[in-house]
C-alpha cells in the first residue's frame, strides 16, 4: 500500500490546512511561498480534492470510488462524499476524541482496539450508521495512548452527529452527519462543489 511519507506540516502548509485540523496543535515556523500566479479553475478544483484526499487519509482510487458511491445517492453529490468521509471508523475514533489524529485513529482501528456495538472493527474504511455504538474494547481501555488522546483533546468539539460517554470511552452515531455538521465544509476548509466539478469534466 501506498504511504505517504511528506511531513505533515509541509503538507499542510502547501495546501493551506491549519494543522489543528490534523489534530496537530503546532504551527509551522516557515512562512507559505507567495503563488507567483492566478490559480486556474482547474487548479483549485485539483488542491480541494488533494486537501481532502490528505485530511481522510484516502488514496486516489478509493477515494474515487467514494464519489462513485455519492453520486448514486439521493441529493447533493458533494454533500453525499463528505458524509461517506466522516462516517469512515477512524475518523469517527478521532472525532470522538479517542484518538489524537486520524493517522492514530487509523492505527487504532487496524489493532483492533474498536468495537462496533460489541464486535470487533478492524477495517479503517469501515461506514457506520445511524445507531451504531463505537466504543474501546475492553481490554484496551487502559492503553496510555488512548488516555492521552482523551487530555490532548479535551475541549475539542464532538460533532453534533456523534455523542459521547467519556467515562465508558463509547460513542453513539446518532444520524449521518448533514452538511452544517461537517466543519471542515462550514469553516471553509473544504468545498466539496469543487471536488464534484473536478470529476464531472
Amino acid at each position: 500500500m501506498a504511504i505517504d511519507r511528506t511531513p505533515v506540516l509541509k503538507r499542510c502548509r502547501a495546501l493551506g490546512i491549519e494543522p489543528v485540523v490534523m489534530g496537530i496543535n503546532k504551527e509551522s515556523k516557515r512562512q507559505p511561498r507567495r503563488r507567483r500566479r492566478q490559480e486556474s479553475e482547474y487548479g483549485m478544483q485539483l488542491r480541494e480534492k488533494q486537501k481532502a484526499k490528505f485530511i481522510y487519509g484516502v488514496l486516489e482510487k478509493q477515494f474515487r470510488g467514494y464519489y462513485d458511491k455519492a453520486l448514486k445517492f439521493e441529493g447533493i453529490t458533494g454533500d453525499n462524499l463528505m458524509s461517506l468521509l466522516e462516517r469512515r471508523i477512524d475518523n469517527v475514533v478521532f472525532r470522538l476524541g479517542f484518538a489524537r489524529t486520524r493517522k492514530e485513529a487509523r492505527q487504532t482501528v487496524r489493532h483492533g482496539h474498536i468495537q462496533v456495538n460489541g464486535k470487533r472493527v478492524d477495517i479503517p474504511s469501515y461506514q457506520v450508521k445511524a445507531g451504531d455504538v463505537v466504543s474501546v474494547a475492553p481490554a484496551y481501555k487502559d492503553l496510555l495512548p488512548i488516555k492521552d488522546a482523551l487530555i490532548s483533546s479535551d475541549g475539542r468539539a464532538v460533532p453534533a452527529w456523534l455523542e459521547v460517554d467519556i467515562e465508558k470511552l463509547r460513542g453513539t452515531v446518532l444520524q449521518a452527519p448533514t452538511r452544517d455538521q461537517v466543519d471542515l465544509v462550514t469553516d471553509g476548509t473544504i468545498d466539496p462543489q469543487l471536488i464534484v466539478e473536478l470529476y464531472s469534466k
